[in-house]
């Protein structure tokens, strides 16, 4: 395995990204590694790091990058709902440097697997061979609401002690009124808004209209993840998207939002590599 600086631009602006080769000839198919959001290079955050290596031990090449105004890329700051032309512009350099690869597949955790799904559903890019998302993100005031009201006041709602606390004067107004309104908010999650094309609308239009394999993990211990299956399962842009025969689902209910624990890291990076050798494409021998 070795590793190697690709510099590249997009709309004229420098990007930056590291490249992790096997020492062979690599799969056709490459993968695209989309890092959302601040990042830091240590901790969980290392985990982009460590996949692209373990994905070049095991025959792909991996390539992982900055976004403009985002850590080594300078230019103006932007989220995951403006970068469709810094993943093209990735692909685009991917394949240029190593013609032997055919296809990429995208790789994105949190807002960078919501950003995967945007690109697809803006530009339907036939380069794509597969998609893996990670604990996408799909937060609106209304889907935190019910997440919240779900796994949490639920719970509460059901404790003796909540009843005896409330009959006592011991739960405050303050705490009343943040039920009520997240109890008003959560009956307005999925429900069909003035906006038919709400980033989570388009979402799911981008793995509707994806007919490639597709990988989803989700993470037990993990709102944003609780959110996501919440949204999709309420939705109807989302109806009946999770249950596509090429799409695999992965839960792993002890792992948190970033797969902070060595054991979790190594889990995901081997559900990963199993995924491209079986539904995307096989190493060559």
């Amino acid at each position: 395995m070795n590793e190697s600086v690709l510099s590249f631009t997009c709309e004229g602006e420098p990007l930056v990204g590291i490249l992790a080769e096997p020492d062979g000839t690599p799969a056709e198919v490459g993968v695209l590694i989309i890092v959302g959001g601040p990042q830091y290079r240590v901790g969980s955050h290392r985990q982009f790091t460590l996949l692209a290596r373990h994905l070049a031990a095991n025959g792909f090449a991996a390539l992982r990058f900055d976004y403009r105004g985002m850590g080594d890329s300078p230019g103006e700051a932007r989220d995951f709902l403006g970068v469709d032309a810094d993943i093209a512009a990735a692909i685009t350099a991917l394949l240029a440097a190593r013609p032997a690869l055919k296809r990429v597949a995208l790789w994105g955790l949190c807002d960078a697997a919501s950003a995967a799904l945007l690109y697809l559903d803006s530009t339907r890019d036939p380069r794509v061979a597969g998609i893996a998302l990670l604990n996408p993100w799909a937060r609106s005031a209304a889907s935190l609401a019910q997440t919240h009201v779900k796994h949490y006041y639920w719970r509460r709602l059901r404790e003796k002690e909540f009843w005896l606390k409330l009959l006592s004067g011991g739960v405050g107004t303050t705490a009343l009124r943040t039920l009520g309104s997240n109890l008003r908010l959560a009956r307005g999650a999925g429900s069909k808004t003035a906006d038919s094309r709400s980033f989570q609308d388009r979402m799911a239009a981008g793995l509707r209209g994806f007919d490639g394999p597709a990988l989803l993990v989700l993470s037990g211990d993990d709102y944003t993840a609780r959110e996501f299956a919440g949204w999709a399962g309420s939705s109807p842009a989302w109806q009946g998207l999770l249950a596509r025969p090429t799409l695999v689902l992965h839960e792993m209910p002890t792992a948190d939002h970033t797969f902070s624990t060595l054991e979790d890291q190594d889990a995901q990076c081997r559900i990963c590599l199993d995924w491209l050798r079986t539904r995307c494409l096989a190493p060559r021998t």
